[in-house]
C-alpha cells in the first residue's frame, strides 16, 4: 500500500470515527451549543484535524445527519425484506417497526430533533429535506404504497419522535393516550 493510499485510508477511518462523535455530541447540545473541540475529544483528534476533515460545523453536522439518514434507511429496508407479507400496508408496518427500534438509539432520535430544530442555518435545512426525500422516495418505492398511506407513514414517525423525546406517557391522561394509541415506540427508561 502506498503512503498516499494509506493516509487516505487512515483519514476515512477518521472520518468515520468523527462522524460517531458528532452523531453524540450534537444530539446532546444540538448544533448551536456543541462546540468541535467536543467532538474532537470524544473521537480523541485535535480540532484542527477535524477541521482538515469538515471544513466547518455544519459540514460535520450535516454528515452526522446525512449518516443517521444512511442508518435509518437500512433500517426500513431491513424490516421490509424481513415482512413476510410483501403487501404495501405489511412492508410500511414491517418499516415502521424497524424505525421504532432504531429510535430507541435517543442519539439518533435527538440528533433529528436537533436537526429540525437548527434549519434557519440553509445547509442543514437542506440536508434535512434532502434525507426526508430519500426515506420519502425509498418507502414509496420499496413499499409500493398510495401516497397517503406514504404521507401518514412519515407522520406517524414524526409523531413517533414527539412522544420519544419529550417522554409522553399515556397513564398522564386522556390526551396523552390518545397520542400514544396505537403507536409502536420505545418506552423511555
Amino acid at each position: 500500500m502506498s503512503t498516499r493510499a494509506s493516509i487516505l485510508s487512515t483519514a476515512e477511518a477518521r472520518r468515520g470515527s468523527v462522524i460517531s462523535a458528532a452523531v453524540t455530541e450534537f444530539s446532546h447540545r444540538g448544533y448551536l451549543g456543541t462546540p468541535i473541540a467536543a467532538v474532537a475529544s470524544r473521537a480523541k483528534i485535535s480540532p484542527a484535524y477535524v477541521f482538515k476533515l469538515f471544513p466547518g460545523k455544519e459540514s460535520l453536522f450535516v454528515a452526522a445527519l446525512d449518516h443517521c439518514y444512511s442508518l435509518t434507511e437500512a433500517v426500513l429496508a431491513s424490516g421490509a425484506d424481513a415482512s413476510a407479507d410483501q403487501s404495501p400496508a405489511a412492508v410500511l408496518d414491517a418499516m415502521g417497526g424497524g424505525y421504532a427500534d432504531l429510535v430507541a438509539d435517543r442519539e439518533l432520535l435527538m440528533l433529528q430533533v436537533h436537526a429540525q430544530a437548527s434549519t434557519d442555518v440553509p445547509e442543514i435545512a437542506e440536508a434535512v429535506r434532502r434525507g426526508l426525500e430519500r426515506i420519502t422516495i425509498f418507502a414509496k418505492r420499496r413499499s409500493g404504497a398510495p401516497d397517503s398511506d406514504i404521507q401518514n407513514f412519515i407522520a406517524v414517525g414524526q409523531l413517533c419522535h414527539l412522544i420519544v423525546s419529550t417522554g409522553i406517557d399515556p397513564q398522564s391522561g386522556e390526551w396523552a393516550r390518545i397520542l400514544v394509541e396505537g403507536i409502536r415506540h420505545p418506552v423511555a427508561s
